[in-house]
């Protein structure tokens, strides 16, 4: 079986004396299902009427379970954002209806954001869509080549956390969980 790198590195070799072939197909490839797995988040969103960002508020309210609940601060902190960018960005989520924000009941000072069972839907929607998709790129693949291909990128991901860029290297996995086939729903 060839692929589009194949010619490329075919290519490169001749022109490039110092070019290692086996480094050069394994980036070309890594780069194109990158691109690819970006490109069908993208269409996958939008079909959804959902931005990147959306989304990334949606996952990680989902991820921290019921009650699917955050204050500003914790959200704004594990998404890498100022109070004020995170402000600008939850008014589109509440006004879609995919959030709400409230006053604490016992202190009325803080503020919880919380998915509503409409956000809730919007994340297993496209959670459940990644899933088949991430699937179907897969599935040219057996299940030992499956776990091979894992634990290989697993051996790479643990020497970029422990090297000396580790700071940059932070898992943001496209889901949070495993997306069950029967999704339990949000009490609002």
């Amino acid at each position: 079986m060839r692929d589009s790198v194949d010619q490329h590195v075919a290519l490169w070799s001749k022109e490039l004396d110092w070019l290692d072939p086996v480094k050069e197909a394994i980036f070309a490839r890594l780069a194109i299902l990158a691109r690819h797995t970006a490109q069908a988040r993208r269409d996958a969103l939008g079909a959804r009427g959902l931005s990147h960002w959306q989304f990334k508020v949606l996952l990680m309210l989902r991820r921290l379970g019921p009650p699917y609940s955050a204050s500003p601060s914790q959200l704004a902190d594990m998404l890498g954002l100022t109070r004020g960018a995170l402000s600008a960005r939850l008014g589109p989520l509440e006004e879609a209806g995919l959030i709400t924000r409230a006053n604490d009941a016992a202190d009325h000072r803080r503020v919880h954001v919380r998915l509503t069972p409409a956000g809730y839907q919007a994340f297993e929607q496209h959670a459940s869509s990644e899933e088949q998709g991430e699937g179907a790129l897969l599935s040219v693949l057996t299940p030992e080549e499956k776990q091979t291909l894992a634990d290989l990128l697993r051996k790479l991901v643990a020497g970029v956390e422990s090297g000396p860029d580790a700071s940059r290297a932070v898992a943001e996995p496209a889901v949070a969980a495993p997306v069950p086939s029967s999704a339990t729903q949000v009490s609002p």
